[in-house]
C-alpha cells in the first residue's frame, strides 16, 4: 500500500521557519521524483518545489525561491521542505506528491502574528 505522510506543519509568526517532512512507504523511494504543492481553500494546488531522484535538480515557484529549500534523504525515504522566511502569503496546506500520481494527506501552514 502507498504512502506518503507529512508532519511539521503548525503555527508560525511572519519571518519565521518551519521544516515540513514527507516520509513514502510502499513503493522504491529512489526512484521517483518528490514534489511539494500547496493549496488554499477556494484556489487550485500549485506545486512550490521539485526534486529529482539523486537530488541534484531542484524547481521551485518563483514565490519562493530564495526562501524555501527542497531536500530528500532516500535513505530514510523522506522529502523535506526547510521554509525560511514565512510570510502570511505562504499559509496553506501543503503536500508532497510522488512524481504525479499520489498525494498525501497534507499538514497545514499558518504564518500569522
Amino acid at each position: 500500500q502507498i504512502q506518503l505522510v507529512e508532519s511539521g506543519g503548525g503555527l508560525v509568526q511572519p519571518g519565521g521557519s518551519l521544516r515540513l517532512s514527507c516520509v513514502g512507504s510502499g513503493f522504491t523511494f529512489s526512484r521517483y521524483v518528490m514534489r511539494w504543492f500547496r493549496q488554499v481553500p477556494g484556489n487550485e494546488r500549485e506545486m512550490v518545489a521539485a526534486i529529482s531522484t539523486n537530488n541534484r535538480t531542484t524547481n521551485y515557484l518563483d514565490s519562493v525561491k530564495g526562501r524555501f529549500t527542497i531536500s530528500r534523504d532516500n535513505a530514510k525515504n523522506t522529502v523535506y521542505l526547510q521554509m525560511n522566511s514565512l510570510k502570511p502569503d505562504d499559509t496553506a496546506m501543503y503536500y508532497c506528491r510522488r512524481a504525479l500520481d499520489f498525494w498525501g494527506q497534507g499538514t497545514q501552514v499558518t504564518v500569522s502574528s
